[in-house]
């Protein structure tokens, strides 16, 4: 068993903005971050169960709205159960986890007095998914691991603000039931080692990331595409004196040139009665590499 009890006194004062000097803000949260546990272990198995509570306070833009309408601290409870084993050279585990958010912190679109999108606490939202590993050792100089992540990202009754330019105001759309911005349901990622000869280790890194919006909408004409993209290492570590190392690499990344985009962001309007979408996208490098030197005195 094991717990860890924490305690976070955060004194905030803000003496206006510089869109909004009008706002004084003076705060102090008192907050309260319990953290226990129990583990089960038996021979090359072991089984445990966590729970946390954590809490934070809003950020200072946060607060750039009004004294009347201010952010609300943010509040999590973690639940997390899970199984790891070990069996010759193999090894594997599966995590389940649910996260309950109490007034997270979102972008909606909504304005604030000052005409500025500000994020706004929503009342319920929850993460929710299980993660699998494994590891195997399948000679002396080969090995390969991999994990799996499925889950559910989720925000019920999200409010989204529209500007609406032709009546100088703002639309709400109501939905449900939807998914978190920028959380992909599936993850999944492989490493394959091998070591060909003395102190030097090769590496081939996949990584595949699943579809994700860029707001809380849920909306196909605002996601991000899935992808998959492959790299490329090596690794070569010598010693030297007394439990000093030299360590040099060399990393190929996006072997394939795949293009695929990992960020970006998104916002609608109404204008001359007509519903329109702007996406913007960050594109990711092609074929790149990159190398480095480390030392361990």
């Amino acid at each position: 068993t094991f717990a860890d009890l924490q305690f976070r006194n955060i004194p905030y004062q803000i003496n206006g903005f510089q869109n909004n000097p009008d706002i004084l803000i003076n705060k102090n949260y008192l907050f309260f971050n319990p953290k226990f546990g129990i583990t089960y272990s038996q021979r090359n198995t072991r089984l445990y169960f966590s729970y946390a509570n954590a809490n934070k306070e809003p950020n200072r833009d946060d607060f750039e709205t009004s004294s009347n309408d201010a952010p609300q601290p943010e509040k999590l409870h973690d639940f997390e159960w899970g199984y790891e084993g070990r069996y010759n050279k193999n090894k594997w585990g599966i995590n389940c986890y649910y996260m309950l958010y109490k007034n997270q912190l979102v972008l909606t679109g909504k304005v604030n007095q000052v005409f500025a999108y500000t994020r706004t606490n929503i009342p319920h939202s929850y993460r929710m998914g299980i993660e699998i590993t494994a590891e195997s050792n399948l000679h002396k100089k080969l090995s390969i691991a991999g994990s799996l992540t499925l889950s559910n990202n989720k925000i019920k009754n999200f409010m989204e603000y529209v500007d609406d330019y032709d009546n100088l105001t703002q639309q709400i759309i109501l939905h449900p039931k939807s998914d978190i911005s920028f959380s992909p349901s599936i993850i999944g990622n492989m490493t394959v080692n091998y070591l060909p000869f003395k102190n030097i280790e090769v590496q081939w890194l996949s990584k595949y990331i699943g579809k994700q919006y860029l707001d809380n909408t849920s909306n196909e004409n605002r996601k991000i595409k899935d992808y998959l993209v492959q790299d490329f290492k090596i690794n070569w570590i010598t010693s030297f004196g007394k439990g000093s190392t030299l360590g040099l690499f060399f990393q190929l990344n996006n072997i394939f040139s795949k293009k695929y985009v990992a960020n970006g962001y998104t916002f609608s309007y109404i204008y001359g009665g007509d519903f329109t979408t702007e996406n913007y996208y960050y594109p990711m490098a092609l074929m790149n590499w990159m190398t480095g030197i480390s030392i361990k005195l």
